[in-house]
């Protein structure tokens, strides 16, 4: 039997029910939702060691495509390349943070109808070893919020190529091993 997640409003996990077009989920009326995809083939295989999995949340499609252009494919000397998921809705940040393989969330603190912050905190209670959550914020001021999130680094809009690669680094650089 499936198992039943505590909060997630009696979402079965594994039920097939997820709108995913890669992972055999369809959206309302039987058609594949083309909104939750990875961006790579990679990103749909097992973990790769050679590649960090960054999960990209957002409901609105433009702001997906600023994080990615903003980070590009290789953010710092000292890391692996970066492979992208894309991903508009909840459910399904919760089914690939569950599957595991994520290296790191950045979740839209502006989607609509779940925010990014509302996600963060579900994900910090629920995740066995969530992996570091960065939340973009409405505004500096509202850094705060992501703290009561228990997010691990808020950039507020508009977002700041630099401002997010260093956040991003800086939550990255300590889970990968030193290199000899």
């Amino acid at each position: 039997l499936p198992r039943r997640r505590a909060g997630v409003r009696g979402a079965r996990l594994g039920s097939g029910g997820v709108r995913c077009t890669r992972f055999g989920g369809r959206g309302a009326a039987g058609r594949p939702d083309r909104y939750d995809r990875p961006v790579t083939d990679a990103a749909s295989a097992p973990h790769s060691p050679g590649k960090l999995k960054v999960l990209v949340y957002s409901d609105d499609a433009r702001v997906r495509e600023q994080v990615i252009l903003a980070l590009g494919r290789s953010v710092h000397p000292d890391l692996p390349e970066l492979s992208y998921v894309e991903v508009a809705t909840e459910p399904v940040v919760i089914q690939h943070l569950d599957a595991g393989g994520i290296d790191l969330a950045i979740l839209d603190g502006e989607a609509v109808p779940a925010g990014g912050m509302g996600v963060a905190k579900q994900l910090k209670d629920e995740i066995y070893r969530c992996p570091p959550l960065l939340v973009l914020t409405g505004r500096p001021q509202d850094a705060w919020l992501a703290t009561w999130s228990r997010a691990d680094a808020a950039v507020p809009h508009p977002i700041d190529p630099i401002q997010l690669a260093e956040a991003v680094v800086g939550l990255l650089l300590p889970r990968v091993p030193a290199q000899a």
